[in-house]
């Protein structure tokens, strides 16, 4: 078993020792390409800056598997034979402890082999995440088969996370009846509002692209038409509708003529063949055609002239009218005239009937203009919404509140209430809001509790691509969700789903319910992925469910009673300056309370919780300083329920040295000290030039007692050896960039420090742990070993040798020759001899240094040629007002921890600090 020389001897962790993120990096990459492949569990639901699983898998593993869990704890299955591999080889009790105990920075790799293996911790391991988000901590470390606790403010985050821990215990059958029931009750209903005229008619074109040799060309740029009949009252069947195209029309100031807020004319791009010409749309008939060269001039069959890049909206919110020329603000104008009207333009339709007869794709699923049979079954929806008051108790009838993302801000340009939204609903039109509550009122009335959440789950993702806030990407083809930037961005050109969804399409209620059932399918036998000669490989499915023995709470982490109790606190803790969750969770929230807000706690209010979210909150005068003074709570509540021998480990998001000190002092003044960090999956390279560079990192801590004082300087010596040290293993054994290693240099450095928080001196001062990260920023971009600092380490070993020195020189810029010319040293046969301020060439040399004009001493000549003139009772005073004495100070405390000498201190007038270093 390997023990560490601090507190109490605990066992030190593999993810203390070494971390592989060389293997993580490469598996948490894919993983964020390509989740709903890798870990569909966490895309049942949306939520803000999910950690990947991969990442919090390797967490676990390098945290809860050690020397000790080993001695009987741990099992280690095959996936799909669920077959104990256990009885002997690698896997047996002393190959698990061997495995365990080989990790290190050097080569951190042997624990690795165990990842995608079915491990199960026997033992009453318990992991704690207090800050449970989107979930993935608790998720994973459950399938260890431990005890996972976790708490959330936001009920949201708590909902979400709740039906992922139970997903492995809900059958996927009865979640598909439940689905069938709710499809047979309303999907026909809703799915009549989004039909359209098939634009084919009965003589639907099969040549490649679906086209008549009906075009028009002008300067190059040619304008097709798609040839097919648009007379939508004479045609034989419909298509169903996949986007409906919309763009807000205000009436100019000046002239009064109405203005469509395009801010260019183009619909989307071509899509078939490698087909790279655009869709646009014409302003003047509103027919679409393909052109080659949206930027040039085209013509319409109309005879209309115009650019399709062209559009009405310039930057910065403004709208030029076509018909005089004004150049006016755009929320002006709606604080003049209210909120805009609104007019659809085009339809993305799907025709499953031509697909039946075999047409090629460009006839079956297409653009088209909007006609009189769209416009009437838009009024046809909004009168049925009117008319039919009971399904009304079904959307939520909050005003939007007031705060940082919803009014502009620091946070947001986007002030919502600009754009003549006042209440939630004002985010929906009223074929939506039809379509949402006739899925609500059908998922309410199911009988099953458990289902019933889960077909919600199915909705309030679903309704992220189902507001007037979503856009069409027009290069990719695709609609793209309201939250895309993490905030609310009012649209004046937006694309209105089909509810339920066709046959193809994004966002439908229909294929969300494929993704929150893939999730409930994966939770019951998960699997995982890694990479192995850089192909990637799946497992069998695990026999461990994921949620097994695991419970999550709403409310405040700092209500936690909890003591001594947890093994690990794994989580994903708020960054100062992130996402206002509470704000942009609201969008789900008041939807769901509409069902929840008798069964579950945190969902009897009118919005999420606020004032108590620990994060920056400009709207609620929440500052930096708020959010240190709260982050510091949190963490003494987490060291409280932490066992003494129990470790933290979390994720950050970090950027600069400012934030990096503020959450080592927090750290530290909770009772922690910093063990370990790691960078993951990052280009770090800017921090060799010292540039503020965000990335995430790992950080590793343990609870400790044990604060010794020490001086700055020998901190300091301390701190450059052991940046040395690391990046030498690190650079001969790793594969990593300059900038990984510099991070990993930074966990070293912070452990160092952590020993001697609140008590590092420098010059009679106390140093605070900003302070010092600035310094060990420097020292890791830059790590120097001038011969002072050799020289003051050789005389904390007391009787140093040669090889000592060698070691020491291998590390640093300083040379044996020039320690010899200052007679700080001399190395012969007999071995190595160190002068001191008494040796009589030292003397004559500091002299010489000190007095002659044209040298420079160093602090350390100054040190010995005061120690000269203090033992004979010479003035020292007039060198001392002459001196800039904070450096002299500095290195006096570090000969005095260094040689229990405290006439170092006195002769600097420093007895006051006598204390410091232990009654020297």
């Amino acid at each position: 078993m390997r023990d560490v020389d601090r507190n109490d001897d605990r066992v030190e962790l593999p993810i203390e020792r070494g971390f592989p993120i060389e293997r993580i990096n490469e598996i948490v990459s894919r993983e964020s390409r390509a989740k709903q492949w890798y870990r569909p569990i966490y895309t049942m639901h949306k939520w803000w800056a999910r950690r990947p699983g991969s990442l919090f898998r390797a967490i676990t593993l390098y945290s809860l598997v050690n020397e000790e869990t080993t001695a009987g704890e741990v099992s280690v299955y095959e996936p799909g034979a669920n077959q104990t591999l256990t009885a002997g080889g690698p896997h047996s009790r002393e190959g698990l402890e061997e495995l365990a105990g080989n990790v290190d920075m050097s080569d951190p790799e042997s624990l690795w082999q165990l990842y995608p293996k079915d491990i199960r911790i026997d033992d009453e391991t318990s992991v704690l995440d207090p800050f449970a988000g989107g979930g993935t901590s608790l998720v994973e470390a459950s399938r260890f088969g431990v005890e996972t606790v976790g708490h959330d403010l936001n009920p949201v985050a708590w909902f979400v996370t709740k039906k992922e821990l139970e997903a492995g215990e809900t059958s996927v059958d009865r979640l598909e009846r439940a689905y069938e029931r709710v499809r047979e009750e309303v999907a026909d209903e809703i799915k009549r509002y989004y039909r359209t005229p098939c634009p084919n008619g009965d003589s639907a074109d099969s040549s490649a692209d679906g086209e008549t040799a009906r075009a028009v060309q002008d300067g190059g740029a040619v304008a097709t038409h798609d040839g097919r009949h648009d007379t939508q009252d004479d045609h034989t069947h419909d298509a169903d509708v996949m986007y409906n195209f919309w763009v807000k029309e205000i009436d100019c100031t000046s002239c009064d003529h109405t203005v469509p807020l395009f801010k260019d004319y183009r619909v989307a791009a071509g899509r078939y063949e490698n087909d790279d010409r655009y869709n646009v749309l014409c302003p003047d008939c509103g027919e679409i055609s393909l052109v080659d060269d949206y930027d040039s001039e085209c013509t319409c069959d109309c005879g209309n002239q115009w650019v399709p890049a062209e559009g009405n909206v310039s930057r910065g919110g403004y709208y030029n009218c076509p018909e005089c020329g004004l150049k006016e603000s755009i929320t002006d104008a709606i604080a003049e005239q209210g909120k805009p009207d609104e007019r659809l333009y085009a339809v993305e339709y799907y025709c499953e009937t031509c697909e039946e007869a075999g047409h090629d794709r460009p006839v079956y699923k297409g653009f088209k203009s909007a006609g009189p049979a769209d416009q009437r079954l838009v009024e046809s929806a909004a009168q049925t919404w009117q008319t039919r008051t009971d399904l009304h108790e079904y959307v939520p009838d909050e005003e939007i509140p007031e705060g940082a993302i919803t009014e502009a801000s620091s946070i947001s340009g986007n002030d919502v209430f600009q754009h003549g939204y006042e209440k939630w609903t004002d985010m929906f039109n009223e074929r939506q809001l039809l379509s949402h509550a006739l899925l609500l009122d059908s998922i309410d009335r199911l009988s099953d509790e458990n289902l019933r959440d889960y077909l919600l789950l199915v909705f309030c993702d679903a309704l992220m691509f189902n507001s007037t806030f979503t856009i069409y990407n027009k290069t990719a083809t695709k609609i793209e969700g309201t939250f895309r930037l993490n905030s609310f961005v009012p649209q004046a050109e937006f694309v209105e789903n089909n509810v339920w969804g066709a046959a193809a399409g994004r966002g439908t209620f229909s294929n969300t319910f494929e993704k929150v059932k893939n999730a409930v399918e994966y939770a019951s036998a998960p699997t995982d992925r890694y990479v192995e000669d850089g192909e990637t490989n799946e497992t069998d499915p695990f026999a461990q469910p994921i949620g097994e023995d695991s419970e999550v709470f709403q409310g405040d982490m700092r209500e936690i009673t909890a003591e001594d109790e947890y093994d690990a606190v794994i989580t994903d803790p708020p960054y100062y300056d992130n996402i206002i969750y509470s704000e942009v969770s609201d969008y789900f929230y008041v939807w769901q309370k509409i069902l929840l807000e008798d069964d579950y706690p945190g969902f009897d209010r009118e919005q999420t919780p606020r004032a108590e979210s620990i994060v920056t909150n400009p709207h609620l005068d929440k500052t930096a300083e708020d959010f240190e003074h709260e982050i510091g709570q949190a963490l003494s509540v987490i060291r409280r329920a932490l066992k003494d021998d129990g470790v933290l480990a979390f994720t950050y998001h970090h950027s600069d040295s400012e934030s990096w000190g503020e959450l080592l002092t927090s750290l530290c003044e909770t009772g922690f000290e910093v063990t370990a960090t790691y960078p993951i999956n990052s280009d770090l390279n800017k921090f060799i030039g010292g540039d503020a560079v965000s990335f995430d990192i790992v950080i590793v801590a343990r609870p400790t007692e044990d604060r010794r004082a020490t001086s700055w300087n020998t901190l300091r010596r301390e701190i450059v050896k052991t940046a040395r040290e690391t990046r030498e293993t690190l650079e001969s054994n790793r594969d990593l960039s300059r900038g990984d290693v510099g991070v990993i240099e930074m966990g070293e450095c912070f452990q160092a420090y952590s020993k001697h928080h609140g008590k590092v001196h420098r010059a009679g001062e106390i140093m605070d742990a900003k302070a010092v990260v600035d310094r060990i920023y420097g020292i890791v971009q830059d790590a120097d070993l001038g011969e002072v600092d050799i020289y003051l380490d050789l005389l904390e070993q007391r009787n140093p040798t040669t090889d000592d020195l060698n070691k020491l020189l291998r590390r640093a810029d300083a040379t044996r020759d020039q320690m010899e010319e200052m007679h700080l040293l001399d190395t012969d046969a007999n071995g190595l001899r160190l002068y001191d301020w008494s040796d009589e060439k030292r003397q004559a040399y500091v002299r010489e240094a000190v007095e002659s004009p044209d040298r420079d001493a160093t602090t350390l000549d100054r040190a010995h040629f005061l120690r000269e003139r203090y033992e004979a009772g010479k003035n020292r005073e007039e060198y001392l007002n002459a001196w800039d004495t904070t450096d002299l100070e500095e290195l006096c405390e570090g000969l005095a921890e260094a040689t229990d000498d405290e006439t170092y201190l006195r002769m600097v007038g420093a007895d006051t600090r006598l204390e410091t270093f232990g009654g020297t």
